[in-house]
């Protein structure tokens, strides 16, 4: 399995040009932050998640993963329904 989910462009956070990515896998997530010249991608088993939260905002949702090696990702700028599904897909 291999879906991805992609933050709204008017969501603001830096989104408008290059917004975040979220790639769900079998084992592991990977986030994905593109930049004027290539991108910043970091991958992390679904083992090394040690938490997972959900700030809802108004019209988007933010997404904060935390590994238990203190590696922290904060994915901005999703819909309500993407962003329950990656929880979703986290915490199972």
């Amino acid at each position: 399995m291999r879906e991805v989910f992609t933050a709204v462009r008017i969501s603001g956070s830096g989104n408008v040009v290059f917004p975040d990515k979220l790639i769900v896998c079998d084992d592991y997530i990977i986030h994905r932050k593109a930049k004027l010249i290539g991108y910043k991608e970091t991958k992390i088993m679904y083992s090394a998640i040690g938490s997972v939260s959900l700030d809802k905002h108004i019209l988007f949702a933010d997404i904060t993963i935390e590994t238990n090696g203190g590696q922290k990702i904060v994915a901005h700028g999703f819909s309500h329904s993407d962003a329950k599904k990656i929880v979703n897909f986290l915490n199972d």
